[in-house]
């Protein structure tokens, strides 16, 4: 077993190194060849195009055809699939440029309540493999398997293959695995061949994988700090691999000693089931410092239903509400409040922010608004002091109604009275709403 190197993803199998091109238990083609391979552990999971997948699944009529998950015309991409995206589009695409590059895509309002239910079977799947599941998000996580290869008798490669299959089956989706000694490379390496994928990167091989990647494929490297990394002359993770440590930490500071050994493939992070998703926010950046109340409470309405949404979609609630302000001279400052119960809904949320930003002194200019929920509970614990109190059971059903109305029509739709004052919003007229060819949730 210690020398095997390839596993078939259709029957799990475990083969020679110079086995065929087809499998000899099953015949079919689909083998992953790695030296490595028996010895790997850490896997990172991802759901293929997760939401659009479970509506392909519950309408099979959408199964040929491209399908945009989002809002009405005014709204955004939330996510797509493959076949829309062959089309260039992609998520958080204003959803008009998304029907201009793929006229023929169905749009789907988002079913957050099924896609929740979808990502919890997945979930359950895993903890099923081994306890250390560390989740990211509602359709992706990493497992580590190490140690488990008595308890399933088959190494990890064979388990996870096994695992993929039975996604389908029961769930009736798709999922793609990056196998690999680390977490790094694991998500790495789940980016690679989707849908479906099952790739496997060793120590062996890493630096190799890595070379002619650009930069930002290395965690924590995003635009901004990609900007900074080129004027010193680094676009490409060869060119972390080929500097010396010392001058690496010259150019880019006390960041270089972690940058280059992710560019080496190196990762020391364990899988930790206990680091969930800690909090979830939204910010805005102003492009002029405001200091107009009325406007600040606008914007925060606004960014209080974006995290009330992103909660609902991953079946969230937050008990503790944190309001972040940033001054013009780019001084931060957090206020945070305790709720009595946690909440996903937007109209508490934005309650305890008001309160928060209310305390604060009138007329001060801010560069920044945000808003987030922490102390995060399964969104079923949340909110059930509405039992016991008529005017939060009121507006529980009234925003509920709102998201049903958004779920169908976009998330210009319908907008409560004070976030109209936000600088970037205004009623939906009808016609701007919807462009079919439209699929809302719940008609034909």
């Amino acid at each position: 077993m210690s020398g095997a190197a390839t596993v078939c993803r259709d029957c799990s199998a475990i083969l020679c190194f110079d086995a065929p091109s087809r499998c000899p238990r099953c015949g079919r083609p689909r083998l992953v060849r790695h030296a490595e391979l028996a010895h790997l552990a850490i896997a990172h999971v991802d759901c293929d195009a997760f939401f659009a997948a479970v509506e392909k699944r519950d309408d099979p009529s959408l199964r040929d055809v491209p399908v945009i998950i989002g809002g009405g015309r005014r709204g955004v991409v939330s996510t797509c699939c493959y076949l829309a995206r062959l089309h260039g589009v992609h998520s958080a695409m204003p959803m008009f440029k998304a029907l201009q590059a793929c006229p023929d895509a169905v749009v789907v309002r988002p079913d957050f309540e099924k896609y929740v239910a979808a990502g919890r079977a997945v979930r359950e799947m895993m903890r099923a493999l081994t306890p250390l599941v560390q989740p990211l998000s509602i359709d992706e996580a990493f497992l580590d398997l190490s140690g488990t290869e008595r308890l399933h008798g088959a190494p990890p490669a064979a388990v996870l293959t096994t695992f993929a299959r039975r996604v389908e089956e029961a769930v009736g989706i798709t999922v793609s695995v990056g196998l690999a000694p680390n977490k790094f490379l694991a998500k790495f390496a789940s980016d690679h061949e989707k849908p479906r994928g099952f790739t496997v990167i060793g120590r062996s091989d890493a630096e190799a994988r890595l070379t002619d990647e650009p930069v930002t494929r290395v965690p924590g490297v995003g635009p901004a700090a990609a900007a900074r990394l080129a004027r010193c002359g680094i676009t490409h993770v060869r060119d972390v691999q080929l500097l010396a440590p010392a001058e690496l930490m010259r150019r880019v500071g006390e960041g270089g000693e972690r940058l280059k050994q992710l560019a080496h493939g190196q990762d020391t992070r364990p899988v930790d089931p206990s680091s969930e998703r800690k909090s979830v926010s939204a910010e805005q950046t102003f492009d002029a410092d405001l200091s107009d109340r009325h406007t600040l409470l606008a914007l925060l309405r606004h960014l209080s239903e974006k995290v009330s949404t992103r909660l609902k979609a991953g079946g969230l609630a937050g008990r503790t509400v944190t309001l972040k302000l940033k001054t013009p001279d780019f001084r931060s400052a957090t206020r945070a409040t305790s709720l009595d119960a946690p909440t996903a809904m937007a109209h508490r949320l934005f309650a305890a922010g008001k309160s928060l930003l209310l305390d604060e002194p009138d007329g001060q200019r801010y560069r920044l608004i945000g808003i987030g929920a922490s102390g995060l509970v399964p969104l079923a614990d949340g909110d059930g002091e509405e039992l016991f109190d008529p005017v939060r059971a009121r507006l529980g059903r009234a925003e509920r109604a709102m998201d049903e109305v958004r779920s169908r029509y976009g998330e210009d739709a319908l907008v409560v009275g004070l976030a109209l004052s936000h600088p970037k919003r205004r009623p939906a007229s009808p016609k701007d709403t919807v462009r079919l060819p439209v699929r809302p949730r719940g008609d034909a």
